[in-house]
């Protein structure tokens, strides 16, 4: 009997994707001009908290998904590679450095929350895993890069995104405001929003919302503290070999799990570095950064089905409360400590 091929998928095109991008685009809008209006709460929280709005009530349909996670994803690279125009890389080094102890330490103490609070609520390994990752380096994209080595259970991988993406949103909302009640710095911020909120857009989301320094800062903190997922990733990857001889590391790929985008932030921080962008374009760039920004999180706001995320059970959502509580506390210690608040 001859074997059946199925054709690869194809990405959707342009004609596809465009409703869901003029949605978000038609949100994103109203969300800037509220931002204009209440600038400490900013268009970011707006975006995000409209797209959840319109999600859960309205619920747009099929024909607007391919839009929306296109949004969701390629257009949040476009708006981080656009920031790199309004950074030197002198900037994005000493940065880098300056929030590297940290990063090192807010990470492992998200493995060490996640494996002794998964224990204590019964988690089994790799949902415990899926969770500390998240939490550890950058949310969702970090369980994705991750998937491939540990091939957990398609209910485990929708549980730990559901519930790093939930203390994203929290985040997004609470931090700003806590940073205004501790009397934080914008350096001091936008370090914490870096080190300590999961997902990329997230923390562009706060630190943004926060200051545009702060913005600034906490965008080179979080994509130095993205690279960490290829370690990471190696270290699973030798891990899961050893104990899975016969399977090997199966198709686990160095090139699939690099996150790309931040090559390019690099590129784009070179070129301002360069002189080759003149400084009255800055600002056009800036705010066409900051709109993509909006843009991106009003269509993660459109894929945020709440009652999904409900459903997922409390044991996650405890562990993903207490690995995040963990880390959000151990890098303002370790900011206080070093005197970088």
């Amino acid at each position: 009997m001859n074997a059946v091929t199925v054709p690869a998928p194809t990405a959707p095109t342009l004609s596809q994707r465009l409703p869901g991008l003029a949605l978000a685009v038609a949100i994103a809008l109203a969300a800037l001009a509220l931002g204009k209006l209440a600038p400490l709460v900013g268009g970011p929280v707006f975006g995000i908290v409209l797209g959840i709005l319109v999600r859960n009530t309205v619920s747009p349909g099929g024909t607007y998904t391919p839009g929306i996670q296109f949004a969701g994803k390629q257009v949040l690279q476009w708006s981080i590679i656009a920031l790199g125009f309004g950074l030197s890389l002198d900037q994005v080094a000493r940065t880098g450095l300056e929030s590297l102890s940290v990063t090192l330490v807010t990470i492992t103490v998200a493995f060490l929350a996640a494996w002794l609070l998964g224990r204590w609520l019964k988690v089994h390994d790799q949902l415990k895993i899926l969770i500390g990752v998240g939490t550890a380096i950058c949310g969702g994209s970090a369980i994705a890069a991750v998937t491939p080595i540990l091939k957990p259970d398609e209910h485990d991988t929708a549980f730990a995104i559901s519930t790093i993406f939930l203390f994203n949103l929290v985040a997004v909302l609470l931090f700003p405001l806590l940073g205004h009640l501790l009397h934080l710095s914008d350096l001091g911020f936008g370090l914490w929003a870096g080190t300590a909120i999961n997902d990329t857009s997230s923390v562009v989301a706060a630190g943004y919302s926060f200051s545009k320094q702060a913005g600034d800062y906490a965008t080179i903190v979080k994509l130095t503290r993205a690279t960490l997922i290829i370690p990471v990733c190696l270290a699973l990857a030798v891990i899961t070999a050893w104990k899975h001889k016969k399977h090997g590391t199966g198709d686990f790929s160095l090139r699939r799990i690099f996150p790309w985008f931040i090559l390019w932030f690099l590129v784009a921080s070179a070129v301002r570095t360069a002189g080759l962008v003149p400084t009255a374009m800055l600002p056009a760039l800036h705010a066409a950064a900051e709109f993509l920004i909006i843009v991106a999180l009003t269509a993660i706001g459109l894929s945020a089905n709440l009652r999904k995320m409900a459903s997922t059970g409390h044991r996650p959502i405890l562990l993903g409360l207490g690995v995040w509580a963990a880390v959000s506390v151990s890098s303002l210690l370790v900011q206080l400590v070093i005197g970088q608040l």
